[in-house]
């Protein structure tokens, strides 16, 4: 729990872009999962700053926050502050890079969709492959996001992070390690600063290109993703990690017979068996319960480890 004096620090600071015991289900995709102490919107990247340096001089952990569609947060309290990044680091931008493109700017807290907006009105290639992934850009470059059509890793040029000590450091790609669904920075970045550094935005190389095509090729992508996706029910997009060869996580699942399972008010879609909705009032225990199963049962019939790809937060 926070001490009476950081609250009353956090109030001074940010007036009304904080909010203390604020229920997380108002702000995930699943619509589950319990209070945090704080809830803070800084409105301007210097205050994010000073923000950060403030809970690492007072030991106060703190959760980086986008819009929360790719989150799971279990139904106790979230300790500490939970830090959303879409006010303060929205903007996207653009400049001429010669042959090699163009470089577009886009800050974490800017949406996916804002990016891929972006890059077919200016008639740029090389973001459609996202057309339909929910969530912020800081989110999407952390879990390299992706689809059948491409993934973060293939048009990211660089990206900036925010120490724990206050400091920004600009990373290329050559040093970043992308995994599938994933992206690990590498040693050099921690050493020498407690905690995780902060991605405040990423730097991508895009290519003209008609604006026409690509509208209409966007236009396809959604339509394919949205006839294949369940919709009208709170979800997290994709829950497991397709394995590394053989079948997809949703074919194993639907193998294994748990497509339209439901625990409590979760249920595993019968449109799609790698989204777990929330169908009916679900909590967090009912998701995690299915989590479970889906693990254990893939686990006993296949001898296949799913692992989550959505992130797992809270005590």
């Amino acid at each position: 729990m926070l001490d009476s004096d950081s609250k009353i620090w956090l109030e001074s600071r940010f007036k009304n872009s904080v909010r203390f015991d604020e229920s997380m289900s108002k702000h995930t995709s699943l619509r589950v999962g319990g209070a945090a102490d704080a809830f803070v919107m800084p409105e301007k990247p210097e205050e994010l700053v000073e923000l950060i340096k403030w809970c690492r001089q007072k030991d106060i952990p703190c959760l980086v926050f986008g819009d929360g569609t790719n989150l799971l947060v279990k139904d106790s309290a979230i300790r500490g502050i939970v830090i959303v990044l879409t006010k303060c680091l929205k903007t996207i931008t653009k400049r001429d890079m010669g042959k090699d493109g163009i470089i577009v700017t886009a800050l974490a807290g800017a949406r996916m969709q804002s990016l891929c907006s972006f890059a077919v009105k200016n008639g740029l290639k090389g973001m459609n492959f996202a057309i339909g992934i929910p969530g912020t850009v800081g989110g999407g470059i952390m879990m390299n996001a992706g689809t059948a059509h491409g993934s973060i890793k293939n048009v990211l040029d660089s990206i900036k992070i925010l120490l724990p000590d206050g400091h920004t450091k600009i990373i290329m790609k050559e040093n970043l390690d992308f995994e599938y669904r994933k992206l690990s920075l590498k040693n050099e970045v921690k050493e020498g600063n407690q905690g995780q550094p902060i991605i405040m935005g990423g730097c991508f190389c895009l290519h003209p290109s008609d604006p026409q095509k690509l509208k209409k090729n966007a236009e396809e992508i959604l339509k394919a993703r949205k006839e294949r996706q369940p919709s009208g029910s709170p979800g997290a997009g994709c829950f497991f990690k397709n394995p590394l060869s053989g079948k997809t996580a949703g074919e194993l699942i639907d193998l294994a017979g748990l497509k339209g399972k439901s625990i409590g008010g979760a249920e595993i879609s019968l449109k799609h068996a790698n989204f777990i909705i929330n169908r009916d009032r679900a909590s967090a225990s009912d998701i995690l319960a299915i989590i479970e199963l889906v693990q254990e049962t893939v686990s006993k019939r296949f001898n296949i480890n799913l692992e989550p790809e959505i992130k797992i937060v809270g005590q």
